[in-house]
């Protein structure tokens, strides 16, 4: 082989020995410019951020408190229910005794009796409705009102030209609040209009005098 042969490959292993530290380098460079995270350069863009962090934790401790107290409100109305009308079933087994007592009351003065046995029974009535009155019990007012189907339950319907139409005339069971809750409708009777009263009076009217 030639002098000048030599000299070249000598140059040619001095090349490929310079350029690969540079790759080497280029490649570590652009490794660090993807891993690292910019910092902010500010001071005003590190508040900036510390304040939207500040925001976000705000945001969601207010959010934990509102469904917290939601939570206690519902809590609180439920225990509240709990005591009013836990006895509600009780009580609602009790109401037909306290029918009883009702009727044996109207038949005694229907029929005109008296003596210390309508007394008493008189007497353990009212002590009976004092004691579920104590417990959150009053009774529905129907008679001569106007018919509401969310206390009453219309069993049948009177015609009547003395009462308004839509009006309760009669009362067959008395119907209950427990507090604020019906337990019981009232089963009533209601009044309509009289269907022929109209035709009959200008019947009347039209008819000949002496015919």
């Amino acid at each position: 082989m030639s002098t000048s042969d030599e000299s070249v490959q000598a140059d040619d292993t001095q090349s490929e020995e310079n350029v690969q530290p540079l790759v080497v380098e280029a490649i570590e460079g652009s490794e660090n410019d993807v891993t690292e995270p910019q910092e902010p350069e500010t001071l005003e863009q590190k508040l900036e951020l510390k304040t939207e962090e500040a925001r976000i934790s705000q945001d969601k401790y207010l959010r934990l408190a509102a469904e917290f107290e939601n939570y206690k409100r519902r809590s609180q109305r439920d225990q509240s229910d709990s005591i009013k009308f836990g006895n509600e079933k009780l009580i609602k087994d009790l109401l037909p005794t306290l029918d009883n007592l009702e009727r044996a009351i109207q038949s005694a003065e229907e029929q005109h009796i008296t003596g210390a046995l309508l007394e008493g029974i008189i007497l353990t009535h009212k002590q009976f409705l004092e004691t579920l009155s104590k417990l959150g019990l009053h009774q529905i007012s129907s008679l001569g009102e106007e018919f509401d189907p969310a206390k009453h339950q219309a069993v049948a319907q009177v015609e009547s030209d003395t009462i308004p139409s839509n009006n309760v005339i009669e009362e067959y069971q008395k119907g209950y609040f427990l507090h604020e809750r019906i337990i019981r409708p009232a089963m009533v009777t209601v009044a309509k209009p009289q269907a022929n009263h109209e035709t009959h009076t200008n019947s009347e009217q039209s008819s000949p005098e002496g015919g």
